[in-house]
């Protein structure tokens, strides 16, 4: 093992100086993300719009965070920290976040503190981990709640690393081998990217551990890693039952994907460099690259990897730093195409480290042979650090909440249909309908075949009471997205508010078919049966929302009150149609007007006339100022019969 003669491994205050060092200046960058908001960039099928995961640690959701592949990812371990977030802090995004900062800490504290172990170096190693933790790309990983995948899986390969330098200490130890097959085992089922794992241990054992000096040492690693490679084939296997789905306007040819591939590592490399014009997005190349930007781009990739292997005796942490990039970038590069976008952020998460090494140590080895003082390369890193800081800060900022994400990326981007679309998405949230029209009207100018935006146009000429237009275009998503439930359920909405029921619970029933766990949709289903007049059919509807979503106080009070006044007297429950009632009056805590209209009927069919009474005298103050219209009317017709000690039902008019 390597000893730095002019750094003492034992210098415990340095160490702990350091620690708290890490932890303060990633606290510095993105404690500021504890004041964002969830983003509609994944963060609604996550969580915000999971009912499985906000539901907490359940034994439903741990049987469907191993089962669930849809998403086009398997991280079961992912989902369950994602639970036990809405466990502790329910849809508060602040504890969500404040989990990301947790992860990130003890990650950039555990490379320290292993690259300080396996090569005896402690400044160096400290300088690794800083860049790591603040570089501005660091911002996607970090300050995306939907992206846990990478943090939690950093923190399991940063144990890995450590459990391995540990067995590896002479002599190797059996007995030490388990905690290496646990730790990658959990990182494993964070996020399938550690796949590369074993390779990045190899690299290890060439240097800083020094267990590669003949073919017989290399036959020996690789026997002793057999049961990790295990692991990353049942991984693999497990990926390629769920795979990405990219849809067929999506899909690159292989040799785009080949030439993006090699741009990719360059631009990847420059974003280490200059770390500006970072977006959450970058539209994926539609026309084969320019010749010299692929040539160039495999001579630069080749130059470094040759360079490396020459200088691998001289200089070994630069050929291991080197081939670490390279390698644990293959899952992602998009040889296999994983998504519909060129490259990422968040792919550089972990690969960056070998750059950060390798430049790291050889930066400082030509310092010490040219015997600079140790003031020149300490006052250049701490510049760099300072830089780093400014931009990371800047870049997490961006990711504050959807319409600052968005203008952002189309701000560094050209071309991108989906940033488009969703800068559409939070517009129509934020209620500008017109802008979000713009908006997705420009995504389709860019791409016509944009089955998402054509769904959104949709929705937002719906809201705009557009009807007609609106049916046209979400008929024009379905023909291009015919499996997905979010369309049959948003052209079920237009149909019903044409007033066309079967083909509405059509639609309905086939979004279910495909999403059984959408309460929405059982909400509006069991609306369109009941203007149809099948309550029997209404009330199982609403009910299976319940069962998806037990604190859903609209669902609570379509039941109650058809269980209040329902026609049928076989259908009317007056003693259940009290209890959801009042659950729903209970979560309008300034008093819905709506809500107490139903919970006067609800003791009125329950017998309780002088509840009735008041209930409806309170709910007919607020209706008289805040309720919809003919609210009003209709609660004074019905306080008549409460007090003359009749229930009212729908036939009693």
């Amino acid at each position: 093992m390597n000893q730095a003669g002019t750094e003492r491994r034992d210098d415990r205050w340095n160490v702990a100086g350091i620690c708290i060092f890490l932890a303060a200046v990633v606290w510095v960058v993105f404690g500021q993300t504890l004041h964002h908001q969830f983003v509609n960039f994944d963060d609604d099928k996550y969580v915000t719009d999971n009912p499985i995961v906000q539901k907490g640690l359940t034994w439903e959701g741990f049987r469907w965070a191993f089962t669930y592949g849809s998403i086009g990812h398997w991280h079961p371990l992912t989902w369950l920290s994602q639970m036990l977030d809405c466990q502790l802090y329910g849809l508060n995004p602040a504890g969500h976040h404040l989990t990301n900062v947790l992860l990130h800490t003890a990650s950039a504290i555990l490379l320290f503190l292993v690259l300080r172990q396996m090569t005896g170096f402690l400044w160096r190693s400290a300088f690794v981990a800083a860049l790591f933790a603040i570089h501005p790309l660091r911002a996607e990983s970090v300050g995306w709640i939907s992206e846990r995948k990478d943090v939690l899986s950093a923190f399991f390969f940063m144990l890995t690393l450590g459990a391995y330098v540990r067995y590896a200490q002479r002599p190797p130890s059996l007995a030490r081998y388990p905690a290496v097959v646990l730790c990658l085992t959990l990182g494993l089922l964070s996020k399938n990217m550690l796949v590369t794992t074993p390779f990045v241990l190899l690299l290890l054992d060439y240097w800083p551990l020094h267990r590669l000096s003949s073919p017989a040492d290399l036959r020996k690693r690789l026997i002793e890693k057999i049961p990790l490679f295990v692991l990353v084939l049942g991984s693999c296997v497990a990926t390629a039952l769920v795979p990405e789905k990219v849809e067929s306007i999506y899909q690159l040819p292989f040799l785009l994907r080949v030439e993006n591939a090699l741009t990719s590592y360059v631009i990847y490399l420059g974003q280490t460099f200059y770390p500006t014009d970072l977006a959450c997005l970058y539209p994926e190349p539609t026309h084969l690259l320019p010749f010299w930007q692929v040539l160039g781009s495999l001579g630069l990739l080749l130059a470094i990897s040759i360079a490396a292997y020459a200088l691998r005796k001289t200089q070994p942490p630069f050929i291991v730093g080197w081939f670490w990039f390279l390698g644990m970038l293959v899952p992602a590069i998009g040889i296999a195409q994983i998504s519909y976008y060129a490259h990422a952020d968040r792919y550089t998460y972990l690969p960056q480290i070998g750059i950060c090494l390798a430049l790291t140590w050889m930066l400082l080895e030509w310092c010490r042979r040219w015997r600079l003082p140790g003031v020149v390369p300490g006052g250049l890193a701490a510049l760099a650090l300072a830089a780093l800081i400014i931009l990371a800060r800047k870049q997490t900022a961006c990711w504050q909440d959807s319409l600052t994400l968005w203008t952002h990326t189309l701000a560094c981007t050209s071309d991108n249909s989906i940033a488009h679309n969703d800068l559409g998405n939070a517009l129509l949230e934020k209620g500008d309908v017109d802008a979000a029209i713009t908006q997705y009207q420009t995504a389709l100018r860019i791409q016509p075949a944009n089955a998402p935006a054509e769904e959104n146009l949709g929705n937002a000429l719906l809201q705009n009471g557009d009807a007609d237009n609106a049916i046209v275009h979400l008929n024009h998503a379905l023909q291009l997205q015919p499996h997905v439930a979010s369309t049959h359920y948003n052209l079920a909405n237009a149909l019903l508010k044409k007033g066309l029921l079967d083909e509405a619970i059509a639609h309905y029933e086939s979004s279910l078919q495909i999403d059984p766990l959408h309460p929405e949709t059982c909400l509006n289903l069991g609306n369109a049966l009941l203007e149809k007049d099948d309550a029997k059919a209404a009330i199982s509807s609403y009910q299976r929302a319940l069962e998806i979503k037990p604190n859903y106080p609209v669902v609570e009070n379509k039941l109650a009150w058809i269980f209040a006044t329902a026609p049928e007297a076989a259908l009317r429950n007056g003693a259940r149609a009290v209890e959801l009632a009042q659950q729903a009056d209970q979560s309008a805590h300034d008093g819905n007007p709506v809500f107490l209209h139903t919970l006067a009927a609800a003791y009125a069919e329950a017998g309780r006339f002088s509840d009735a009474q008041n209930t409806a005298a309170k709910a007919l103050t607020i209706a008289n100022t805040h309720g919809p219209p003919g609210l009003a009317d209709q609660i004074a017709r019905e306080l008549k019969l409460y007090t003359a000690g009749l229930p009212y039902h729908h036939d009693s008019q």
